[in-house]
Parts: C-alpha cells; sequence; structure tokens
C-alpha cells in the first residue's frame, strides 16, 4: 500500500509526523511526503525534522506564495503529474490550507482516494478562506478523522455517511506532547516570570489599519500589568510598518521557531492569539487563551478547554485578563482522546 501525505506549511508537518511514524510500523505500508512549499518556513531546521521523528520531503512542488486562486491552481497542476507517475492508493491531507483542497480535488478527479487528518471543524464563517477549504475537502474525501465530538456532528449534519467518519483525537497534540520536554529545556533566558505571548496573524485582524491598531492599543493597555511578548509574524511586522503605527512597550521578536515557541508558550501566564492551533495547544496546556476572533472552528477548545473569545472587543479583553491577573482564569480540562495518540490511531484504520 503506497500513502501520499501533503504538507503545506508547518503546522502541516506537525500533524504529518505522528501519522508517519505510526505508519512505518506497519512494513506493507510505502510512504511519500509531498511537501507543495506553498509556505517557506526558514525555522524548520533540521532539528525541528529530527526531534518530530521526520525525514525531509520526498517531492517539493515549490509553489511558493500568490492569490488563493493562483496558489490552489498551480498546487493543481504540479501535483497532478506526480500522482499519475507514483500512483499511491491514498492521499492524506491534513488541516485546511489551500494545498488540502487542492491535492484533495486532483485526487478525487483521478480516482484516488482521500483521507482528511482533522476533519469536520467550523468556524461557519464563509469569508474564512480556510472554511471554504475545510467544506470541500470534506465533501471529497474517503476517509475523515476528526478530533472531537463536534466534527463528527457537523460532517453527519452535512450529509456524510457515519461509516466514512473516525474521530481519533489531536494529532497536534500528539507532537506537542513530543516535543515539549525538549521545548521546557529551551526556554528563552530573560523572560520575566510572569508574561503574555501574543500572536497575530489573520487577514482581517492585521490588514485593516484601523482594526490593527485597536489591537495594538488594547494590547499596549495589557502591557501595564504584565509583560507582552510578542513573536510577530512577517505579514503583521510589514503592516505595522505599513500603517505607521508604534508598538511600544510591546516586547517585539522575531518569528520564533517552533520548539522554541513552544518553551515559551508553556511558561505564559496568558495567550493572546488569532491562531487555531495555539488554541488547542493552551488547552491542553492549561495556560488561559483569549482569543482575537468572534468565532472559532475549533469550539471545543470553548466548551471544554481554556479558551474564551474575546473578538475585537477591548473592554472583553481587559476583564478576561483581569481575571487572569486575580487568579479567576477560566478551568478547562483536555479533550477526550488528546493523549499523544491521535496518529497511532489513523494509522490503524489507514492500514487496515
Amino acid at each position: 500500500m503506497h500513502v501520499f501525505h501533503i504538507v503545506g506549511a508547518r503546522p502541516n508537518f506537525m500533524k504529518a509526523a505522528p501519522v508517519m511514524n505510526a505508519l512505518k510500523r506497519c512494513e506493507h505500508v510505502i510512504q511519500t511526503l509531498v511537501h507543495t512549499g506553498q509556505h517557506y518556513d526558514a525555522n524548520m531546521s533540521d532539528v525541528f525534522f529530527e526531534q518530530l521523528g521526520m525525514a525531509a520531503p520526498d517531492v517539493n512542488l515549490a509553489v511558493g506564495s500568490g492569490t488563493h486562486a493562483r496558489q490552489t491552481a498551480e498546487i493543481m497542476t504540479r501535483f497532478e503529474p506526480v500522482l499519475l507517475e507514483r500512483k499511491p492508493d491514498l492521499v492524506l491531507v491534513y488541516g485546511d490550507v489551500n494545498s488540502t483542497v487542492a491535492t484533495a480535488l486532483v485526487s478525487a478527479k483521478l480516482g484516488v482516494r482521500v483521507g482528511h487528518v482533522e476533519a469536520g471543524l467550523r468556524s461557519f464563517d464563509r469569508t474564512m478562506p480556510e472554511e471554504i477549504n475545510r467544506l470541500i475537502t470534506d465533501q471529497l474525501a474517503d476517509l475523515l478523522f476528526t478530533p472531537s465530538e463536534d466534527g463528527d456532528v457537523n460532517l453527519q449534519r452535512e450529509g456524510i455517511p457515519a461509516e466514512k467518519i473516525f474521530r481519533v483525537g489531536n494529532v497536534m497534540i500528539d507532537s506537542l506532547v513530543k516535543l515539549l520536554p525538549a521545548a521546557q529545556r529551551q526556554k528563552q533566558s530573560g523572560l520575566p516570570e510572569r508574561y503574555a505571548l501574543v500572536t497575530l496573524h489573520r487577514p482581517a485582524n492585521v490588514d485593516d489599519g484601523e482594526i490593527l491598531k485597536r489591537i495594538l492599543h488594547s494590547l499596549l493597555d495589557v502591557s501595564r500589568d504584565l509583560c507582552v511578548i510578542f513573536p510577530a509574524h512577517p505579514r503583521t511586522r510589514k503592516r505595522i510598518a505599513e500603517f505607521g503605527l508604534h508598538a511600544g512597550q510591546l516586547r517585539l521578536l522575531d518569528p520564533l521557531p517552533y520548539i522554541e515557541f513552544l518553551g515559551v508558550q508553556s511558561g505564559a501566564t496568558v495567550v493572546i492569539t488569532d491562531s487555531g492551533g495555539i488554541q488547542e495547544e493552551t488547552t491542553y496546556l492549561g495556560i488561559p487563551c483569549l482569543t482575537l476572533r468572534e468565532n472559532t472552528e475549533r469550539p471545543v477548545t470553548v466548551s471544554m478547554g481554556t479558551n474564551v473569545l474575546v473578538g475585537r472587543d477591548p473592554g472583553k479583553l481587559q476583564l478576561e485578563l483581569s481575571r487572569v491577573l486575580a487568579g479567576q482564569a477560566k478551568k478547562g480540562t483536555v479533550p477526550p482522546l488528546w493523549d499523544g495518540h491521535a496518529g497511532e490511531r489513523i494509522a490503524a484504520v489507514v492500514a487496515g
């Protein structure tokens, strides 16, 4: 049996690694790692791959950045000949990036079975490109691997047969569990005892000058009570400069490699973010998370975890932060099957 794994950005590598490592134990399974090159991440060093237990990609389509339409089309064009030449039995796609939907569509049209890892997540906000990618990929997939119960419910509501759905848990947590000891050994020096960690990159938050200005002012308010560590995404840093905004007392850093970032995250008093994956990581780590979005495709982090949606409301952000500082932060629990073994459960289904 020949399995393709499709990755396009750093989170995809972290989702694919546990599945690939689990499938290594199946002697009848051949694996090929295809990197579309959708994002190039200079922080994905050899150490990152080594600690994930992952070899370098077998194929790199080197697509690069572009508009959603151009990038999706380019991935499809470059992926099709690879699929025709190597003839896999199953293509596993991960998450919700353009690489996910583009390769799923090519595979489905050529009659190759598709498995979607992290299926069923829904924000119910179709202004988010990722939501469109999720909806289409799940309709094309033959095997749908969900991280939590809400994923099952969403898929069944959309008419996906129950026999295609497998609740396996969260593969991102598999990688977190594996890398956390190394991350905690590599915590950055010079950090205060208590600090807020901020990540900010979504276009809805950073591409509008007035919205970004309001968010920065809110973060400056936070910095009066707590040191704010802000590894700034290149897109965010560029927009701050373009709009003539100032970060003031915020401690802006260059983006951190994942292991170093995880070390900083694991020691944070609170995390303020608009990232999906960080909502999951903070829930597992038991760290308060204040999410600068009106909705989330990971509602289990709100219903069970430590996540609170504050939107772009400075008052709500300050209220929730005051609760954290007063020791009254939301107490969460780790969702079922977020136990570091999701990759093994996926491998058991794939290998049959």
